[in-house]
């Protein structure tokens, strides 16, 4: 089964010689998870974990755009505008409970990503032993967009990036190109598109050691000339010292990066601020534990389902916030929401 076979199943698993691989498909979505696909993966993985015949897992996903979008935002918000909380709690309980069995798998897990990769893509790939991008990859957490906050695990790996790196992308939803995501430590191996095809038919002939003779030195980190500021302006102990920090710093970078705090959801910069900077403190399953609780709160808050109409429904991209701006957010009502 090759990356661009259709077929109707949206996750295909397969064993190809002595790896097991699994095919996200459901290209028109963007390869974006819903709960039946979190399911066939965490099956897959199960009934893989403990077969001597399978010596590693590749996970990759279908029709040459996306590894995976995202999970599938737009149910959760018919879910939580219906008040189905069960639907809401099965949904991020199992994804989270699959990105727990990545983490934890006891064989090389390999994600090789030729396009976006986004939110939900990030926690199915950076908890494995291997992420492969090529310069096609497109990395971001962009839940504040959307009033969420960056979970599957992102408040435990976004505070161990180098620096302030993290905290950056966490609150701004910023972008990565592959090469970049090697840098900044979420992807592990930069193989040229053009390999990708041949890279995967040598892992299934010799293995994972094929990853290493594929990969490439990346091009330069785009972020490289703003790591400083970077570090300067999200070091602060509070959103506030942030915005300050920005607006001291000045040029074109800084104003940016203002305006893009000033347009995604107040709320959400705040308790994503929380959530990252509490998340540098605990493990990994410590941390979906926290992030689990925090969805029960966020998806009754008005932003969530105003930030999925605005970006992922109506598409219109102006979203109506509730409060409005990021001094009017009660921060004791945040507080209260991290528990």
């Amino acid at each position: 089964m090759t990356a661009t076979e259709p077929a109707t199943a949206s996750v295909i698993a397969t064993r190809q010689g002595r790896i097991g691989h699994i095919l996200l498909n459901r290209p028109k979505a963007l390869n974006a998870l819903d709960l039946r696909m979190i399911r066939d993966m965490s099956a897959a993985l199960a009934a893989w974990r403990d077969d001597p015949g399978v010596h590693a897992v590749v996970v990759e996903g279908a029709g040459g755009r996306a590894f995976c979008a995202g999970g599938d935002i737009r149910a959760i918000r018919a879910y939580a505008l219906e008040g189905d909380t069960a639907a809401i709690e099965a949904f991020f309980a199992e994804e989270y409970a699959l990105n727990a069995a990545i983490d934890e798998y006891p064989k090389p897990y390999v994600a090789l990503i030729d396009g976006v990769c986004m939110g939900g893509g990030i926690g199915l790939s950076v908890h494995g032993h291997m992420r492969v991008t090529s310069e096609a990859g497109m990395f971001a957490m962009p839940e504040t967009a959307i009033a969420l906050f960056p979970d599957v695990g992102g408040t435990f790996m976004l505070p161990r990036l180098p620096g302030q790196l993290g905290m950056y992308l966490g609150l701004t939803g910023a972008r990565l190109n592959g090469a970049d995501a090697v840098h900044a430590g979420i992807a592990t191996h930069f193989v040229p598109k053009a390999d990708m095809e041949a890279l995967r038919a040598a892992i299934i002939a010799d293995g994972v050691a094929a990853v290493g003779a594929f990969a490439q030195t990346p091009p330069a980190f785009t972020m490289a000339p703003q790591r400083a500021a970077i570090d300067r302006c999200f070091g602060q102990d509070s959103v506030a010292g942030v915005l300050a920090a920005l607006t001291a710093e000045g040029g074109a970078w800084a104003a940016e990066t203002l305006a893009t705090l000033r347009h995604v959801s107040p709320s959400s910069v705040m308790w994503s601020f929380a959530a990252i900077r509490r998340g540098a403190g605990l493990s990994l399953r410590d941390a979906l534990a926290a992030e689990l609780r925090l969805t029960r709160a966020v998806t009754k808050h008005p932003d969530f389902a105003e930030g999925v109409r605005a970006m992922l429904v109506d598409k219109d991209r102006h979203p109506h916030w509730s409060p409005a701006t990021l001094e009017a957010v009660d921060a004791a009502a945040i507080g209260a929401m991290l528990g």
